[in-house]
């Protein structure tokens, strides 16, 4: 024998239902934000001020910087590293330059939103044989026919960094960097790479 169930009982029950289902999917979809990168550009959360400072390149940095001398010096180029660690009172000055000092922009970010402020980047620039610090792109010291900037840049992108002139908006030639896939802002909220991870 089959009991009728009334209108409104079967209404309210769907309703029920849909508010349920409604409920777990909001649930289900704000757990998958929280772990979504797109949470921190939609919602950032604030610097972390009472970190311990970072007052020198990251250990694997500059161990890669010291094989990058040596192995350029193989091919018969010598570099002079020209940055590495820079504070972010160094860096708002560099920024002004071009702007409201004298000189060329030579960044486009300001103090905290650099990889050199927190000890993941160098800045590189050629000695010739003569002892000249240039910063030529078609330098050919070695004479074998190559750049050697570009030598350079494949050398250090063989060993890990990130080369600014392959950036696709402002190029930073003299640039390299491991973020280790942390981005600035994790860094700018105490996130940091351990001092053994490799590139």
């Amino acid at each position: 024998m089959y009991v009728t169930v009334p209108a409104q009982v079967r209404q309210r029950r769907t309703r029920r239902r849909q508010w349920l289902l409604a409920a777990m999917l909001l649930a289900l979809a704000g757990m998958m934000f929280m772990n979504s990168p797109v949470r921190e550009r939609i919602w950032p959360q604030a610097e972390i001020e009472d970190l311990p400072p970072v007052t020198s390149l990251h250990p694997v940095v500059a161990a890669k910087m010291t094989e990058l001398i040596q192995q350029t010096k193989k091919l018969g180029i010598t570099i002079l590293i020209t940055d590495g660690f820079r504070s972010k009172l160094e860096q708002d000055v560099l920024y002004q330059q071009g702007r409201s000092d004298d000189g060329q922009v030579v960044t486009n970010v300001k103090g905290g939103a650099s990889y050199h402020n927190y000890g993941l980047a160098i800045d590189f620039a050629l000695r010739t044989s003569k002892g000249k610090v240039i910063w030529d792109l078609k330098y050919d010291g070695n004479h074998n026919g190559q750049p050697d900037w570009m030598e350079v840049a494949a050398v250090a992108k063989s060993l890990g960094f990130t080369w600014g002139g392959d950036w696709k908006g402002f190029k930073d030639y003299p640039h390299l960097q491991m973020d280790f896939g942390y981005s600035i802002r994790e860094l700018k909220r105490g996130k940091r790479p351990p001092d053994d991870m490799e590139p």
